[in-house]
């Protein structure tokens, strides 16, 4: 457990995208099977434990110490796996307790009646470090800053082999990756069904961080003068199609003789949950495309729809017929005989309009300029679209997100100004600050006007202006509620967000679409903030 143990220590104190790589590249190779393959699995999602909920730790260490201690040292702290790791009551070294992944089928062979009598031994038999790696590990996050791309980068650079041909054997596999090690130290390629293969998706760059350099671009910038003038100075128009920006999930359908499956960005087959579009696929191939739900109308229904039938296992035919879902499709990267990712997108293009009649293809916008597709994304709001795509038209299909190929241009965001009303500490390099806040807008209540949640951000905002944030909290809690803090109801903050959806599952009936703070308006009154009426009028 050490060498996983402290390799989690390492890349939570370690800032830099090339340091965590190499911290990751150095233990792969150090590591034997199944031990990597198991730190792997943990490091890019693909682990299976059973769950453990952070109470079950409080409860363990206050049955040992003193649960005013242990609380008072948690606030401190902010961070479970720490403050565990630290005030346990067991004098061991690390080294001492049992290797990974002895630990991981300790904890999958224990039945739930006895998981927490194992883990409490586990912890009396482990050091610090591998304390801290085993209640991540239970709790089911590790936020170490690791991406599962950036630990499949970890193998192409251990290994030498193409970072694009791991990702498109990666859905095929499961932990502890025994299989994909031998190949990587170069032995045979894993076997896998290429007819439901994955490739490796092709993302889009913001179209702002082309044109701005970090310190000048500004997430709500309005299409003006000078965002034209750098458009046109640095691209051509005639280079690119366009086309809407749908709002729903990105999506990968294929279909071979052994069967159908419908792909996540990530690669996750979720395909059981959508019955009825596997059912209309009537072609062999891969097709790359925006999963929707249909309004009766035809239309593509809201993002809200789609939640509704979004992470379930299996689905009833009544949520079907009500919420009918399709996939719009973007490209044609497999047509049942060739690999057509080479070519460029212009005649990939040509190609899905032609593949099949049931294919609902996404239609391109027309424009000759960069100002006359302006004019189309400041109505993208109005007509329920996410914003446009910007695609060279000779780009061929790379997965990953390559610069100067793919531009996402979003429409502006709403905003609104709210009042502060609870913090939590952040995880990771944040633990020690209250950077997880909830703010709420205005109503008519019984005794007089009051506050309702509407939100929660946690990003937005510049690490100073986290201190003096994080110093407000502190002086201004007037309650608190387990790791929750009340604050006085004095600070306004100015809130970006997407969009507005009704939602039963929220006190105030409203929830925001990435929220994200944008001003912290220390000017203004509490009074003046916005009402709930405002972002109820914005919900369709």
């Amino acid at each position: 457990m050490t060498p996983f143990a402290r390799l989690l220590e390492a890349l939570v104190h370690t800032p830099g995208r090339s340091a965590k790589l190499a911290l990751l590249v150095e233990h792969f190779r150090a590591e034997p099977d199944p031990r990597r393959g198991w730190a792997l699995a943990a490091l890019a999602g693909g682990l299976s434990l059973p769950h453990m909920t952070a109470s079950v730790f409080r409860t363990l260490a206050e049955e040992r110490v003193d649960p005013v201690l242990f609380r008072l040292s948690y606030d401190y702290v902010g961070d479970l796996a720490e403050t565990v790791s630290l005030i346990w009551p067991a004098d061991r070294d690390d080294g001492a307790g049992p290797a990974l992944d002895a630990v991981i089928a300790a904890l999958r062979e224990t039945p739930r009646a006895g998981r927490a009598g194992v883990v409490a031994r586990l912890l009396d038999a482990m050091g610090p470090s591998e304390r801290f790696a085993l209640v991540k590990l239970c709790t089911g996050g590790l936020r170490v800053g690791v991406s599962g791309r950036l630990a499949k980068t970890a193998l192409a650079e251990m290994s030498g082999r193409d970072l694009a041909a791991i990702e498109e054997v990666w859905p095929g596999l499961s932990a502890p990756y025994e299989d994909l090690f031998r190949w990587l130290d170069g032995g045979p390629p894993p076997e896998m069904d290429r007819d439901r293969a994955f490739r490796p998706m092709m993302l889009a760059h913001p179209v702002e961080a082309f044109l701005y350099a970090a310190a000048e671009t500004r997430e709500n910038r309005e299409t003006d003068a000078e965002t034209l003038a750098r458009l046109d100075a640095r691209l051509d128009p005639a280079d690119f199609l366009a086309e809407w920006k749908w709002d729903g999930v990105r999506v990968q359908a294929v279909s071979g003789p052994s069967g159908r499956a419908l792909h996540s960005r990530t690669g996750e087959d979720f395909g059981a949950a959508f019955p009825d579009v596997l059912e209309a696929i009537d072609w062999r191939g891969c097709v790359d495309g925006e999963l929707l739900v249909r309004r009766a109308d035809g239309e593509a229904a809201p993002f809200s729809e789609l939640q509704q039938r979004l992470n379930r296992k299996t689905v009833t035919a009544r949520q079907i017929a009500e919420r009918p879902a399709f996939i719009r499709a973007y490209d044609l990267l497999h047509d049942g005989r060739d690999d057509l990712r080479p070519l460029p997108l212009a005649e990939r293009r040509a190609r899905l309009e032609a593949f099949s009649p049931a294919l609902d293809v996404s239609p391109l916008v027309p424009f000759d300029c960069w100002e006359a597709l302006a004019a189309l994304r400041a109505g993208a709001r109005d007509a329920a679209q996410e914003g446009l795509m910007l695609k060279r038209r000779d780009a061929a299909y790379v997965g990953g997100r390559p610069m100067g190929s793919w531009f996402k241009w979003k429409r502006a965001p709403l905003t609104a100004d709210c009042v502060l009303m609870y913090a939590q500490r952040g995880h990771g390099r944040r633990s020690s600050f209250y950077s997880d806040y909830t703010f709420g807008a205005w109503r008519d209540g019984a005794e007089g006007p009051e506050l309702t949640p509407v939100g929660k951000a946690y990003s937005g905002f510049t690490d100073e202006e986290l201190k003096r944030l994080d110093k407000f909290v502190r002086d201004n809690t007037v309650d608190r509620y387990g790791p929750v803090r009340a604050v006085a109801r004095t600070l306004v903050l100015e809130v970006a967000f997407d969009a507005v959806q009704r939602s039963t599952r929220h006190k105030s009936g409203v929830a925001m679409r990435f929220p994200r703070i944008r001003r912290i308006r220390w000017d203004k009154p509490a009074a003046e903030a916005d009402r709930l009426e405002a972002l109820e009028r914005l919900a369709p």
